[in-house]
């Protein structure tokens, strides 16, 4: 079988791209792979899916008694070929799949999984990464992305698979003939649009206008379904960007964290005035949006949005209607510190879990086991996801989408633009102003060099940083506590994780960790002031020191 059209010729390839595409193979983990198209074992191509999904396959068959898996695939290059792939090899190891026949978000794989009773699910995307890559994303039977056991245990199986000669496949046609590859009812997608509507507000949103980009990505359907659903009806998209378009033409980095992303869709704002623009990812799992204010769209950032909800949907939930009584919400330890105070204020149970989105699902998990699967209100992370229901266990961009009307729509009827109503949370809760640094550690040195900086940060920890002393440091590889907004209950443990927490004196925060999807280590950086120049004052000192930090130069 021939590596996909995409993969570029050895030949033309420098030293230096070489030994990166052949000095080790592709890690699967929590996130499942992700890596540049090409030929070698650290790259996407034929052969590294195959083997990836030969070891998924022995997997499940080993742990589960007539196993079946939930397929999807996005826009990208190879995506078609691979997804394919990935459903021959399972129908050659006897395991039927269901297969989206068109590409679909992200969030709806996860709905499908729970929604056709499967005991896994996989989707092809590489979620906002450059045209260059890809990724096989593995979800569990519960809908949330696998956990680091299963992880582990699905490697373990990986490993000694031959991608040439050791792995079992059947031909798609044959495999659609026998019904181990099935396509996914089109009664999912109707289930999932409806499930989410479930989780509208009911605030009135027809006097809203509605810039949209789906950044040549996957979410044009299930979000203009939504949208329409609740009754925006003046929603203009952003039409060459809502074309399906593996090399992103108009926007080489589909990041709605990234200004630069925005700016096709922040054209199309000056010409026709809305009152919000969307822009989600490709695979449909992150919204970004621009607000109007003061003559200009500005940008939120992933935690003024999250916070933005989480006080909308607590004060919805404050109300009388008994459907809305929900009463627990969940972040992670990078996400917005004010997160706390405005549970607090609002009475909420406020769970912080490890980075990744699938420790927020869980947590809906662990509500469910709980009989209390409706106390849940509403979870985020600063990377821009979001999700409120039950039925999804990831970020969702779809429902992020609707709620994120409903906000605008509640707070232009008070006068307000979301900016102002973000500036009416800091007056409230103080001022704080973040900043996300990454410092890439690429090539055959790189993950050694990652390790030796965090063993450094670990063995000699600063007594300050930006000139403010470290109250408390956190290190999260020896386990901790999961920090908790009004607990319930004696707080959960949380997993060991590669990651180091400094607290200081004044409140602000500093946190380092290898990312769990890309050579490069990162820094969250959190200072808060009294007002918004003392904290941007602080944030500069702060992220200075984080700089030489990451850098190894301190």
């Amino acid at each position: 079988m021939e590596c996909c059209n995409h993969c570029e010729d050895l030949q033309g390839l420098s030293e230096n791209d070489i030994k990166d595409s052949f000095f080790r193979e592709l890690s699967f983990g929590t996130g499942g792979l992700r890596g540049k198209l090409g030929l070698g074992p650290n790259r996407l191509n034929v052969y590294t899916v195959g083997k990836a999904t030969q070891g998924l396959a022995d997997y499940l068959n080993n742990s589960f008694d007539r196993p079946s898996v939930a397929l999807c695939r996005d826009t990208r290059h190879g995506s078609e070929e691979f997804v394919r792939r990935v459903a021959e090899v399972l129908a050659g190891n006897g395991i039927k799949s269901y297969l989206f026949e068109r590409v679909e978000p992200t969030p709806a794989l996860s709905f499908a999984v729970r929604e056709l009773n499967c005991s896994a699910g996989v989707n092809i995307t590489a979620s906002h990464n450059p045209a260059a890559y890809n990724g096989y994303k593995v979800y569990g039977a519960d809908g949330c992305q696998i956990t680091v056991e299963a992880a582990e245990a699905i490697q373990a199986a990986i490993d000694p698979v031959d991608c040439f000669d050791g792995v079992k496949a059947m031909a798609f046609d044959r495999a659609l003939d026998e019904g181990l590859v099935q396509w996914v009812p089109e009664r999912v997608l109707d289930r999932y649009i409806e499930e989410t509507l479930e989780v509208s507000t009911g605030e009135d949103c027809s006097a809203l206008r509605i810039v949209y980009t789906p950044l040549h990505g996957v979410g044009l359907e299930c979000v203009s379904r939504v949208l329409e659903g609740i009754g925006v009806a003046d929603v203009v998209t952003v039409d060459e960007q809502c074309v399906h378009d593996g090399d992103f033409t108009t926007c080489s980095y589909p990041n709605p964290e990234v200004r630069e992303a925005l700016k096709l869709g922040l054209e199309y704002c000056d010409r026709v005035k809305p009152d919000l623009l969307l822009a989600t990812d490709p695979d449909t799992d992150r919204v970004g949006i621009a607000v109007p204010h003061a003559g200009e769209y500005r940008l939120l950032t992933g935690n003024e949005v999250g916070l933005l909800l989480l006080d909308f949907l607590a004060s919805k939930a404050d109300g009388s209607d008994a459907d809305m009584g929900r009463e627990v919400a969940c972040t992670t330890i990078v996400s917005a510190p004010m997160a706390d105070d405005v549970a607090r204020a609002r009475g909420l149970e406020l769970r912080r879990t490890l980075t990744g989105f699938k420790f927020i699902g869980e947590q809906v998990g662990v509500l469910e086991s709980e009989g209390r699967e409706d106390d849940f209100l509403m979870g985020f992370e600063e990377s821009y996801g979001y999700l409120a229901g039950t039925s999804v266990r990831d970020k969702d961009a779809v429902v992020a989408s609707m709620l994120i009307c409903e906000l605008a729509a509640h707070w232009k009827k008070r006068g307000m633009d979301l900016y102002e109503a973000m500036e009416r949370l800091y007056e409230e809760y103080g001022y704080w102003s973040s900043a996300l640094l990454g410092q890439a550690y690429e090539g055959p040195e790189g993950a050694s060099d990652m390790s030796a900086m965090m063993s450094g940060l670990r063995d000699h920890a600063p007594a300050q940083i930006g000139a403010t002393a470290v109250a408390e440091r956190i290190d999260y590889a020896q386990g901790a506590p999961m920090p908790v907004v009004n607990p319930s209950d004696e707080p959960q443990r949380l997993p060991e994780a590669d990651v180091l927490e400094f607290r200081l004196a004044d409140g602000s925060r500093v946190l380092f960790r290898p990312s769990g999807t890309e050579p490069k280590a990162k820094a969250y950086v959190f200072a808060k002031g009294a007002d918004r120049s003392e904290s941007e004052a602080k944030l500069a000192a702060l992220v200075a020191d984080a700089k030489s930090i990451l850098g190894g130069t301190r």
